[in-house]
């Protein structure tokens, strides 16, 4: 019986897309500090030197990795004056609709939680990427709650992503996107509470 011929890694055009690509499969699937260079480099069929070529080292793909995400983890605010696609109130609550896994595939969260932890030296560039994000996300949802004239907008962002982020750790914890349900309850009652006395938004 003939061998199988093995997999050669592939050179050129295209590499960087695909170790951007395995990482976001393996470090979704087993985290960061799990993943070797040596599993990086086979399953995106690149040598380690051509890794090493697009990426200086493991931490500079972290941080590539986590901005190839950044859009895909914050709210949409719409730009004024164009007419937004949904009313403010469902704009924030969409945060929550988190479209849940596979049945069979592991609920992970949210990756900029996980980098977070699995990072904890605040200094280091994935963890300070990641603080910056979570930053970034409670202020678009001050945004958006201050396009309806929210009277505290901030406050209103920061309690909505405590509670984004409470339902991602818990579901990281319980395996399960369930969490989002109720959180998008709780949400519910603070939003409809803040617009409940809502006046003109001014000038910020």
């Amino acid at each position: 019986m003939n061998e199988p011929t093995p997999v050669r890694p592939r050179h050129g055009r295209g590499a960087r897309e695909r170790i951007l690509k395995a990482a976001t499969e393996l470090f979704t699937a087993q985290g960061i500090n799990a993943t070797g260079i040596e599993q990086l480099s086979t399953v995106a069929r690149v040598s380690k030197r051509t890794l090493y070529q697009h990426f200086r080292s493991k931490d500079d793909l972290v941080v590539a990795y986590l901005r190839s995400l950044e859009d895909d983890h914050l709210p949409v605010v719409p730009a004024s004056p164009a007419p937004a696609p949904a009313s403010p109130r469902e704009q924030l609550l969409a945060v929550f609709d988190w479209k849940p896994p596979e049945p069979t595939d592991p609920f992970r969260g949210c990756p900029f939680l996980n980098v977070s932890v699995e990072v904890p030296d605040s200094g280091h560039p994935a963890h300070e990427l990641a603080a910056a994000n979570k930053r970034g996300f409670a202020r678009r949802l001050a945004d958006i709650a201050w396009q309806a004239g929210v009277a505290d907008p901030e406050s209103l962002g920061e309690q909505l992503a405590l509670l984004f982020d409470g339902a991602s750790a818990r579901g990281t914890a319980l395996n399960s996107g369930r969490t989002f349900v109720y959180a998008r309850s709780v949400a519910e009652l603070l939003v409809d509470a803040a617009l409940a006395d809502v006046g003109p938004a001014s000038p910020r």
